[in-house]
Parts: structure tokens; C-alpha cells; sequence
């Protein structure tokens, strides 16, 4: 090979590496999500995603409601893949914001859990499952609670925590007063709110954010609470003596899901995204490293690392699930009655 062809070989190699980030400037996915876990997702998720798909990612971050409220004002547009709770996912898909969802092109749908394929219709699956139950100090609360029922016992006057009104577990309170009251909240709001009345000599707070609740652990102000699992590794780092209790009825069940927006500059780029965020590695790695727990039925956790988690086929399959086109319509309503209680 003469000199003038290697030159010109040599030439063209560099001009195709440089090349390599232009091409990949010109791609971009942007994720709408809550920002915790930053650098562990960045390593877990990110920094190969972006190596897999030559692209730069940029994120909107926030809590539910002013995310959702974002891609409404701008009609689903700005976004490509969209995080979201299950019952601020279905706000969104109620309001027209999200694409229904081609499976085929989500090959990793076929490993995870039914409960997690099509939450919602033809619409994002979800990419971790949760519970709503109660968690309690067992040095303060020597009676196991092992029901929904037990939060209005006595021996829990001014010792219990709620969720508000307007979090994502706030309304399930109410469902769980009609079942203590005997009937349907839906049906019998008055007869729910009596309960929820009823309740009122038990509660300390009610909390907005899960910190908050897990300081007033913490603080010694309260010895139970209704809570999401993601929060129990950090409530027993901070009182090691909380545990989540085993409820007769079952917790009910929460789901995060992921989304493509009705404007999505990129919605190949999203379902990518989403294939990959579903695979069993990502997903034994999030669930390893305490970030998510998994969907993935093939994902092998030990017991220490499960016990933070909802994990197992026998414990999905005994959750409760919840119908939230009828939850998200009685909300409104709900907040006023429960403010007349609680006070704004």
C-alpha cells in the first residue's frame, strides 16, 4: 500500500470519528421524571443508554402534578419519554397527552410481570411495582397491626401520620375508611368521611413528602404511618426499629410508568428507551443497588435486598389494585371534605 493511500485512508478515519459526536448532537431524547437517585441512575441507566444510542439526554424534573401540568400546557409536546405514578399516568392519559403503546416494539415487555404489561389500557407499562401499607415502631406499638381496621385503635391516639389529600396514597385513605365503615367510598363518600372523622383523634400530621414523613419518625413524634415501601429502608436507617406490617387484606398496589408523549420529536428514540430501562440487567442492577424495584420476572434478589422491596410473584399476586379513572374523578370532591377534617 503506497504512502498517498494509507495518508488518505488515515484521513478519512479521523473524519468519521470526528463526525461520530456530530451525529450524535443531533439526536436528543428529554425525560420527564422525579431527579432522585441522580447518580446511581446515571450509571446504571444513562451513562449506557448514551452509549448505546449516541444521543444526549436532558431531563424535566419535578413531582408529579407540575410535570403532568407542563406537558399539558404545551398539548404533549417537549417531552419523548414520561414518568409518572399510576394515577397521575392516568390524568394524563384521561387528557389525551400519551400515545398508546406499540408492544412489538418493546421486546423486553415479554419478561415482566402481566400486572405490569398494560396498566392502563394500551398505554405505558410500568417499570417498577409499590406498595401503600403501614409502617410502625414496634418498641412503641406492641400490638402487631396486622389490618387496615387496626389504625383506628385506641392504643394509637396521637401517634399516627397520613398522607395529604393531594399525594399519590392521600385518597387511598379514604377508600380504606369506606372499607372500614362498610361500605364503598365511591358510592357512600358521606359514610367514608365519617370514618375518616372517626381517625381523627389518631393523627398527629398528615405529610406531603415522604422526608417529611420519615422525620417525624425520626423526631419520635409518631410511632405509625400509611407509607409507600420506596420510604422504608429510610425510615429504619433513621429508627431501625419500624417495620411494615402484614396486613390481612393485602397493601395496595402502586405502579410507575413511562410514557410517550402525543409530541414526541422522537418516539423511536423513547421506545428504545423504554426496551432498555426494561431489561433484565437494568433491572437487577436498579433493584440491587436500591433505586426501583424490579418488573422483570427473571430478576434473583436476596433476602436482604427483597425485604426492601415489592418483590415476588406470591406478593404481587395478593396486592390490591386500584380502579384510578374513578379515583381521579371523586378526587376533587374528596379534597374539600378531607380539608373540613383536617384543616387546610
Amino acid at each position: 500500500m503506497n504512502k498517498i493511500l494509507v495518508t488518505a485512508l488515515a484521513i478519512s478515519a479521523t473524519a468519521m470519528l470526528s463526525a461520530a459526536p456530530a451525529m450524535a448532537q443531533g439526536k436528543t431524547l428529554t425525560i420527564s421524571w422525579w431527579g432522585f437517585n441522580g447518580e446511581k441512575l446515571e450509571s446504571i441507566v444513562l451513562a449506557p443508554f448514551r452509549a448505546q444510542c449516541g444521543c444526549e439526554i436532558v431531563f424535566e424534573t419535578g413531582n408529579n402534578g407540575e410535570r403532568l401540568n407542563k406537558i399539558q400546557i404545551r398539548n404533549g409536546a417537549g417531552v419523548d419519554v414520561a414518568y409518572f405514578s399510576d394515577s397521575f399516568s392516568q390524568q394524563g392519559i384521561e387528557a389525551g397527552l400519551f400515545q398508546k403503546i406499540d408492544p412489538a416494539k418493546i421486546p423486553n415487555l415479554a419478561g415482566i410481570y402481566d400486572l405490569a404489561k398494560d396498566p392502563q389500557g394500551g398505554y405505558g407499562p410500568a417499570y417498577t411495582i409499590g406498595r401503600v401499607g403501614i409502617v410502625y415502631d414496634t418498641t412503641k406499638v406492641t400490638t402487631p397491626i396486622t389490618s387496615w381496621n387496626d389504625l383506628w385503635r385506641e392504643d394509637l391516639a396521637g401517634s399516627l401520620s397520613l398522607p395529604g389529600i393531594t399525594t399519590t396514597a392521600g385518597p387511598m385513605v379514604v377508600m380504606k375508611a369506606g372499607d372500614h365503615a362498610g361500605v364503598d367510598a365511591f358510592a357512600d363518600e358521606d359514610a367514608a368521611f365519617a370514618a375518616v372523622a372517626e381517625l381523627k383523634p389518631n393523627v398527629v400530621k398528615n405529610y406531603n413528602t415522604g422526608s417529611e414523613m420519615i422525620n417525624l419518625f425520626s423526631t419520635g413524634e409518631i410511632s405509625a404511618a400509611i407509607a409507600q415501601d420506596f420510604t422504608l429502608g429510610q425510615i429504619q436507617a433513621a429508627v431501625p426499629t419500624v417495620e411494615w406490617a402484614e396486613l390481612s387484606e393485602g397493601a395496595i398496589v402502586t405502579l410507575n410508568t413511562v410514557n410517550i408523549p402525543t409530541g414526541a420529536a422522537d418516539p423511536e428514540l423513547a421506545y428504545e428507551f423504554i426496551n432498555f430501562i426494561l431489561s433484565p440487567e437494568i433491572q437487577q442492577q436498579l433493584a440491587e443497588q436500591g433505586v426501583d424495584a424490579p418488573v422483570v420476572t427473571s430478576v434473583e434478589l436476596t433476602p436482604e435486598q427483597a425485604s426492601l422491596w415489592t418483590y415476588g410473584a406470591d406478593l404481587i399476586a395478593g396486592l390490591q389494585r386500584i380502579d384510578y379513572a374513578k379515583m381521579n374523578a371523586a378526587k376533587g370532591g374528596w379534597v374539600d371534605r378531607w380539608n373540613e377534617i383536617f384543616g387546610m
